[in-house]
């Protein structure tokens, strides 16, 4: 018997929306998968990010260590040379001052204000007379330290002359001269600055090493010096020294 016209409908009508409802499945389960795609790729590139971020704070940290190692080291190395650099404080412990116990060299030098200054001047006080220069990375150091003196032990007689040593461009002294005297304000010398000539140089040994330094007493004679940058205490004891000899303290 055949089956009735249209018999083959249910089977149609019941197969046919089938098709639809797998593929609209099909296309939600494939979206999902997109953006859970979409969510985990996000979630890698944070993840990425955040490591990035670690390893460069970590370099930039191992950087950083390195530069305090680097200037603990330097610092280090200041510290060694001042230990040493002292010439001493008498004629046998420094035998390469021969000025040590003699008349200190008396000189008139130009101030950064144009005026003309002479040793002699400070007859009667003691002196610290600081050969320096604005590139000397020691100096830079110990000035701060003369000032801090000068005004502690400026009560009872002590007078500060720093001479820089800083060469005058014959093309434009000016110039030259300016780059000392913008140094001198910045770092407060308030004590005056000279500036040095080749003739006070050679009286005072050549100064071949920055800073070098004399102490002079009330008298006029040196009793101590040092090259290079010595150590806090000891130039305190030299200033003592200073001030105690030849005179009254």
């Amino acid at each position: 018997m055949l089956p009735e016209r249209g018999g083959f409908a249910p089977c149609g009508d019941g197969a046919r929306p089938a098709a639809p409802n797998h593929y609209n499945r099909s296309r939600g389960f494939g979206f999902a998968v997109k953006r859970n795609a979409i969510v985990l790729l996000m979630m890698v590139t944070g993840l990425g990010l955040m490591i990035w971020a670690g390893v460069e704070n970590y370099s930039a940290r191992q950087q950083d260590d390195v530069k305090v190692k680097s200037l603990e080291a330097e610092l280090h190395q200041i510290e060694t040379q001042a230990d040493s650099a002292h010439v001493g404080t008498d004629a046998t412990s420094a035998p390469d001052t021969p000025l040590l116990g003699e008349q200190a060299p008396d000189f008139t030098l130009t101030s950064l204000d144009g005026k003309k200054v002479s040793l002699k001047s400070y007859r009667g006080k003691a002196v610290i007379v600081d050969f320096w220069a604005t590139w000397c990375g020691p100096c830079r150091v110990e000035i701060p330290w003369f000032e801090d003196f000068r005004q502690q032990y400026g009560p009872q007689g002590l007078a500060v002359l720093g001479v820089s040593t800083d060469p005058l461009d014959d093309s434009d002294p000016a110039k030259a001269h300016q780059v000392v005297t913008d140094f001198a304000k910045q770092i407060h010398m308030n004590y005056p600055v000279l500036m040095a000539t080749d003739s006070v140089e050679q009286q005072y040994g050549g100064i071949s090493a920055l800073p070098t330094t004399f102490f002079i007493n009330r008298s006029g004679q040196v009793v101590a010096s040092t090259i290079g940058l010595a150590p806090h205490s000891v130039i305190e004891a030299d200033i003592k020294k200073a001030l105690g000899t030849g005179g009254n303290a």
